[in-house]
């Protein structure tokens, strides 16, 4: 059993699912189900909801798996969870801290520190909360 993190967006979760996707390589495990792929039988629940609004996205990220949705009637801000990313090696880690600072409100810069050799924390532009970090090696 593994957990799996479930984001929601402000009407741009297909937009974030799809960076975060080319980001992390894994553009063949991106899917989405739109309130017009959804059955006859749901439509009366989804009234005014825009036909192109994504009801459920997918990608994987490693060997794990991110999961999103559009939440047009709700909150969306990210309140006591961070998303948590290790990776393997500097060049990565900067990669990756590089793509999703486009835009982000950078809490923690990327740097070394006591737990980790490069560590970060921030914001991105989709209001995502992201914990960056470099693996230390065994």
């Amino acid at each position: 059993m593994r957990p799996i993190p479930y984001v929601f967006f402000n009407g741009d979760c297909r937009q974030a699912m799809t960076r975060y996707a080319e980001i992390f390589g894994t553009s063949g495990s991106l899917s989405f189900v739109t309130v017009a792929d959804m059955p006859a039988e749901d439509q009366p629940h989804l009234q005014g909801l825009p036909q192109d609004s994504v009801m459920h996205a997918a990608v994987q990220i490693g060997e794990g798996w991110l999961y999103g949705s559009d939440n047009p009637g709700g909150e969306t801000k990210m309140s006591g969870a961070s998303l948590s990313i290790d990776l393997k090696d500097e060049a990565e880690t900067r990669r990756v801290y590089g793509a999703l600072a486009e835009g982000a409100e950078i809490s923690m810069e990327l740097a070394p520190t006591s737990w980790a050799p490069l560590f970060s924390m921030l914001t991105d532009r989709f209001g995502i909360v992201w914990m960056i970090g470099q693996v230390t090696p065994e």
